[in-house]
């Protein structure tokens, strides 16, 4: 009896590694896709290069899309791009015969994650970090008037000087998130956020991704 047991069990096991085998062959990395939205937050707390304090911030729709690995259960690897929406703001700052006002920013990212993952006991939920690098993109808008204050909605106000900022730069990423799993897909919550000079931009999202 103990022999014909074991030599079952044998069978079963040797036919669950043939059944998996064909999975993860055509998938190895653990390779998914996905896309998200959520709400940012965009603004400046910095100067810019022309004397404006920007001192704003504002929340706007933002909404990205995810090329991820997953090669092991506790180590992973994405490549997100991000668009944090347009944040508008008005600080009121007065500063060499102009009034600086009606800013604007839009910051858009590409960013490269390494994740880390807790090893929980729960194969169905994830906890996780991630870190990386971000090629953020900031566009950023400032309008100045001069001979002083001018009050929104600026219809009236003396014909301005638009200052605009291009600029791309490598910059620190990281963020947070928790996702639970249904079979090939995965549902994300998380917040992430990168370093900048011109203020930092952040997002709070929402993804769905698939594991193919």
């Amino acid at each position: 009896m103990k022999r014909g047991s074991g030599a079952v069990s044998a069978v079963i096991c040797a036919c669950a590694c043939a059944a998996a085998a064909p999975a993860l062959a055509e998938n190895p990395l653990g390779a998914y896709v996905g896309a998200g939205v959520g709400e940012s937050n965009v603004g400046n707390n910095n100067y810019y290069d022309y004397g404006y304090y920007g001192g704003y911030h504002d929340h706007d729709a933002a909404w990205k899309a995810i090329i991820g690995i997953r090669p092991l259960p506790v180590v992973g690897a994405e490549v997100e791009y991000i668009d944090f929406g347009s944040g508008n703001g008005n600080s009121g700052y007065y500063g060499s015969s102009f009034f600086y006002s009606n800013a604007s920013s839009h910051p858009k990212a590409t960013v490269l994650y390494g994740i880390g993952y807790l090893p929980l006991p729960l194969p169905f939920l994830d906890v996780y970090g991630k870190a990386g690098a971000a090629r953020l993109q900031s566009n950023i808008t400032t309008y100045a008037y001069p001979g002083g204050p001018c009050a929104p909605p600026y219809t009236a106000c003396p014909a301005p000087t638009a200052f605009r900022t291009d600029q791309t730069d490598t910059k620190f990423a990281y963020g947070a998130g928790v996702q639970a799993k249904f079979q090939d897909f995965a549902f994300r919550a998380e917040y992430e956020r990168i370093d900048s000079q011109f203020g930092d931009p952040a997002a709070f999202t929402v993804s769905a991704t698939w594991t193919f």
